[in-house]
């Protein structure tokens, strides 16, 4: 009877151990895009690159995960010459997002549900060290994972030209969501 306890144990937790399955993120094969609006409409976009990410399956599940992105690689993409190198400096700057101090920045992910092909995920997104709640959707495209990400840079303290933190900036307002598009490859 204990040996039927005990292989009954056995297969239970290799079923789990099975099911729960952590994967490495490609990091060469992985993005991120993002986009910075003004009140005026006009717009800024580029890439970062990561440094590295795992995330635990279960099932068709993410039970959790971690992304580490390199600050350093903001890459302005819509610019060329110097007023490309002047943007991506001044993102880099104090201004923005101090990469010399912050040179990461992190999303872990907590849980997910599932919603028809979508994953609804909960994680916390840490930029400048201030770490705040963010929910989004996962959608598998192949190979690879497909997210939209919308964050609140004033609750990370990248202040410049920030209505929540300064007033009468008329038409110099940047709007303090910052979109992401992220393409994941494991």
């Amino acid at each position: 009877m204990k040996t039927i306890k005990s292989l009954s144990i056995i297969l239970l937790l290799s079923s789990f151990i099975i099911s729960a399955q952590k994967v490495e993120l490609n990091v060469e094969k992985s993005n991120v895009k993002w986009a910075g609006k003004k009140i005026t409409n006009s717009s800024h976009s580029g890439s970062l690159k990561f440094k590295s990410g795992s995330v635990k399956f279960s099932g068709d599940l993410i039970e959790t995960g971690k992304f580490i992105v390199d600050m350093t690689t903001i890459n302005v993409e819509d610019l060329a010459g110097k007023s490309k190198a002047r943007l991506e400096g001044h993102l880099k700057s104090d201004d923005f997002f101090s990469t010399e101090e912050f040179t990461e920045s992190t999303l872990e992910i907590n849980s997910s549900t599932k919603d028809g092909d979508l994953l609804k995920v909960s994680g916390n997104l840490t930029i400048k060290g201030i770490s705040s709640p963010v929910e989004f959707e996962m959608k598998k495209d192949g190979d690879n994972w497909l997210s939209s990400l919308t964050f609140d840079r004033s609750k990370h303290n990248v202040r410049f030209g920030s209505g929540s933190f300064f007033e009468n900036l008329g038409d110099k307002l940047i709007l303090d969501e910052i979109e992401l598009e992220v393409t994941l490859s494991f």
